[in-house]
């Protein structure tokens, strides 16, 4: 037996199940990892310095695997913005098919890709800007409940009311996105109006990902009351693992005045980088979500594929049906 939906149609994947973007993660070998695994691999453009390192991942990314994988591109704003242009370029010149967009403000990006026949999937934390996407011309919608790590927006509305919120008026297929860590929350987001999951810190937790085996035993050892959100007052809000950096900064937040100059130096990208790679907990962010709560083991990716189709299909069939009279 097999799930299939209009996503893994539209993808050309085996499972409805999607690596979302990571800053320092989404390299090749995670991309292909999970590609390999049935689901759909994404490379994070901005990890790679230059747009000519990009094409060079995604070269190497195609050398581990024959299955369809994406490129992220997430518009952020930034005191020195990198070349989006530049990286949109190299994106469709290398020949890539799909393409996650996120962040603010996507519109140019989105008609480049389609105009170069490019199936666009759009990260959203709200109805609206679903929506508005969809109206942009967008293919597929992530949508992203405040469960989430990385940036859930200002809503906080998790998604449990988000993920059938926007099924109920968008109309082309969706992601759901925020809190999934296994089969109960593929099973949960069907049943709720989504057609396939996006994972990120799942991912982390897996022999092939990237980083250091002692930020996954971290992520394992962690329950899902172990995040904190940063730069609420900057209406840039982050989920983040707690730790003793994302404590700080959090306390610097709730200063009066505080801007983010005062948090600057302990959130830079680089000592982000640093801490997955040396495995030193407090060297920088680490970007995680709640569902660190239901990570319990560091599994291949093919192995955690299959636990989760597995365990939704055992739902669906079995545990749900066994409940009608």
């Amino acid at each position: 037996m097999a799930i299939k939906t209009r996503i893994t149609e539209i993808l050309g994947i085996e499972h409805p199940v999607v690596q979302g973007g990571m800053m320092w993660v989404g390299t090749a070998q995670m991309a292909a990892a999970v590609s390999n695994a049935g689901g759909l691999g994404m490379l994070t453009a901005l990890t790679q310095p230059t747009p000519d390192a990009l094409s060079a991942e995604i070269a190497r990314c195609r050398q581990m695997t024959d299955k369809p994988f994406g490129v992220n591109l997430t518009v952020l704003p930034s005191v020195n913005p990198p070349p989006y242009a530049e990286y949109r370029r190299a994106i469709v010149d290398s020949g890539i098919r799909i393409v996650e967009t996120a962040g603010g403000k996507p519109q140019e990006h989105v008609e480049y890709f389609k105009k170069n026949g490019v199936t666009v999937l759009h990260k959203c934390t709200s109805v609206r800007h679903a929506l508005s996407a969809e109206r942009m011309g967008v293919d597929v919608i992530s949508i992203d409940g405040f469960e989430c790590a990385g940036h859930p927006g200002e809503d906080d509305v998790p998604g449990l009311v988000l993920i059938p919120a926007a099924a109920d008026k968008v109309s082309i297929p969706m992601i759901a996105s925020g809190g999934f860590g296994d089969g109960r929350g593929l099973a949960a987001a069907l049943a709720l109006g989504a057609e396939g999951i996006n994972m990120g810190t799942r991912f982390c937790a897996t022999r092939e990902a990237p980083i250091h085996d002692k930020i996954k035993q971290f992520l394992v050892a962690n329950s899902e009351r172990d995040t904190n959100l940063i730069f609420r007052g900057l209406k840039n809000t982050g989920r983040v693992a707690r730790n003793s950096v994302s404590d700080l900064v959090v306390e610097i937040g709730h200063r009066a005045g505080a801007v983010f100059a005062d948090v600057q130096p302990y959130v830079s990208g680089a000592k982000g980088r640093d801490a997955l790679s040396s495995g030193d907990i407090d060297a920088g962010l680490i970007w995680a979500g709640q569902v660190q709560g239901l990570i319990h083991d560091i599994p291949t990716c093919a192995d955690l594929l299959t636990s989760i189709v597995h365990e939704a299909e055992q739902i669906i069939t079995r545990r749900l049906a066994g409940f009608l009279a």
